[in-house]
């Protein structure tokens, strides 16, 4: 599942995950996100950090609060994430975030380790 407030990037990834044999599903806000994820039950979710409403990284506490197995990818061109990161860090939350822009390649090349990650 991807999750961005940009549609046209939320977009292209569902295309590029589509591409290499991956349901992808989208999400254009967090709390679409959120309750698409109670639904749908992702294996991982793709999600920028920075959106209005619910912020990914508060968005990626609530979905692996509810459904710990859930991989979860954080992407981001901001530089004020680090904050949301340590608040997450120091509630027992760890999330491995992108910097953007992020080559499809990269994408799907931490995509499969989360998965892996998730997997053993």
């Amino acid at each position: 599942m991807i999750v961005d407030d940009e549609c046209m990037i939320a977009d292209t990834l569902s295309l590029i995950l589509r591409g290499r044999g991956y349901e992808a599903f989208t999400a254009y806000n967090g709390l679409l996100g959120l309750s698409a994820a109670q639904s749908l039950t992702p294996d991982l979710v793709l999600s920028d950090v920075m959106m209005p409403g619910l912020d990914g990284v508060t968005m990626a506490m609530e979905i692996r609060a509810i459904l710990p197995s859930v991989a979860v990818l954080l992407f981001s061109g901001q530089a004020g994430t680090s904050d949301l990161l340590r608040q997450a860090e120091e509630k027992g939350f760890h999330f491995e975030l992108l910097a953007k822009p992020v080559h499809p390649d990269e994408i799907i090349r931490q995509i499969v380790l989360a998965l892996e990650k998730n997997a053993a």
